[in-house]
């Protein structure tokens, strides 16, 4: 194995593989495991810097972090990597009682070590920006702050009303949180306001990050070789903060010219995300010929209404691809009416939310799996966030790594299963809010 560089948990399957892009794409090493890898599972990946876990702790609560977290935390530890990094969605919508960040720290802290710990959620390369502790984010038209963004604003779940990365975040977490903002950084007195804010007690320090200047400032700040680990906390701008770093002190090549994305001739697709821009994708998509099957998601409420739906989806899917076409399957287009009808029907059934879309999330997964081993279909995308962890869960995989890229934030993976008829599926996971407009067609076609 190579000398480890980092290990990473991600609290969704998306985010996750958004990390491994970023370093795979750097010239770094790295594997993704579902579970806590076994000497014997990295083993099988010669020459890893870099290896990450795969986790869902953005759609659970505190008590699930409490029971689930620990182990995952000292796989990292264990890898021997100088940052251990939990690794959040670069909108870092959360909540105290829903992928509670705070929770994450607390928990991680003790386990992975440091006198501090770096949160970097800017990544300008995915159109992120922190200024004065504020987070900004670009869609396809503009850059909103956070609390005005027309999506995160308006989330389903976790609904973000504040952009000051400090003030949510302290609503988490008692630990302390200080600010190395962009004046500083600016002016060259980083070193300096990183002493100050120590001195007083911040345990957690959010670096502002809008520019190559502030990335790779905040790299620098991050890299700790040959001080013991640190938990850092952030988006992939972490990685592209490192990267940054990395390069500038030789530690790595100062380019590496990733794999081309082939084309294929079919492509299948799940999609269980409600942002509006995933639906403006689909609609581009059934434009260009993709046959969409709209699959009603408030029939997960019924485990046997759910089995029925997805079986004639199955049914239908296996038929148009036989036929050559491309086939989305999607339980929402992204309209506000679509997810406030699956709530009122939770709500009004007195089913577990959480339940409910888990089972949703699984059943995508299963509906993958069962079109991949009845046709060998060499590609596919998974779109939605929580879908995503649940769907890869279904599917049984041990790992994923890299293949090439796709979108930033979205690469496509080679699946990793001691399942023949899964192993070696190319599969890219994709938030709701990444890619543009082409990026179903993109998916297929190669760039």
């Amino acid at each position: 194995m190579a000398d480890p560089i980092l290990a990473f948990y991600g609290d969704d399957f998306t985010g996750s593989s958004a990390v491994m892009e970023v370093l795979s794409f750097a010239g770094i090493p790295t594997a993704m495991f579902l579970e806590p890898p076994s000497a014997e599972d990295l083993a099988a990946f010669p020459g890893l810097a870099a290896m990450g876990i795969a986790g869902v702790a953005r759609s659970r609560d505190p008590a699930w972090m409490e029971d689930n977290l620990p182990a995952s935390f000292a796989a990292l530890t264990d890898f021997g990597a100088p940052i251990v990094h939990y690794k959040v969605c670069s909108t870092f919508d959360s909540s105290p009682t829903r992928g509670s960040i705070g929770k994450a720290i607390d928990i991680g802290a003790p386990i992975a070590g440091g006198a501090w710990h770096p949160l970097i959620v800017g990544a300008p390369a995915i159109r992120r920006y922190q200024a004065f502790g504020n987070l900004f984010a670009g869609t396809d038209d503009d850059v909103y702050r956070l609390d005005r963004h027309p999506v995160m604003s308006r989330h389903p779940v976790t609904p973000m009303h504040e952009a000051d990365v400090k003030l949510h975040l302290s609503r988490q977490t008692c630990r302390n949180i200080g600010l190395v903002d962009l004046a500083s950084i600016k002016s060259g007195r980083t070193d300096h306001i990183l002493a100050e804010q120590i001195k007083v007690g911040a345990e957690i320090i959010a670096i502002d990050v809008l520019d190559d200047q502030t990335l790779a400032e905040a790299g620098r700040l991050l890299w700790n070789e040959g001080r013991g680990p640190v938990l850092a906390v952030g988006s992939q701008g972490v990685e592209y903060a490192l990267v940054a770093h990395l390069r500038a002190i030789g530690r790595i090549a100062p380019t590496f010219e990733p794999p081309q994305l082939a084309a294929v001739d079919r492509i299948f697709c799940v999609s269980g995300s409600c942002s509006p821009i995933n639906s403006a994708q689909i609609a581009a998509a059934e434009a260009q010929g993709f046959f969409i099957i709209d699959l009603d998601a408030t029939r997960a409420l019924d485990p046997a209404e759910w089995n029925f739906a997805l079986d004639r989806a199955l049914q239908m899917s296996l038929a148009e691809l036989a036929r050559g076409r491309d086939v989305i399957v999607a339980t929402a287009r992204g309209s506000d009416a679509s997810s406030l009808r699956l709530k009122e029907a939770i709500t009004s059934s007195g089913s577990s939310a959480a339940v409910v879309n888990d089972r949703i999330g699984a059943g995508l997964g299963k509906l993958l799996a069962d079109v991949r081993s009845r046709t060998k279909l060499r590609r596919a995308v998974v779109a939605g966030g929580d879908t995503s962890g649940h769907a890869m869960t279904a599917l049984g995989l041990t790992a994923l790594s890299v293949v090439a890229p796709l979108a930033p934030g979205a690469p496509v993976c080679r699946a990793h299963s001691r399942d023949a008829a899964i192993d070696g599926l190319e599969v890219t996971l994709k938030g709701g809010q990444m890619g543009t407009r082409n990026f179903f067609i993109q998916a297929k076609t190669g760039l």
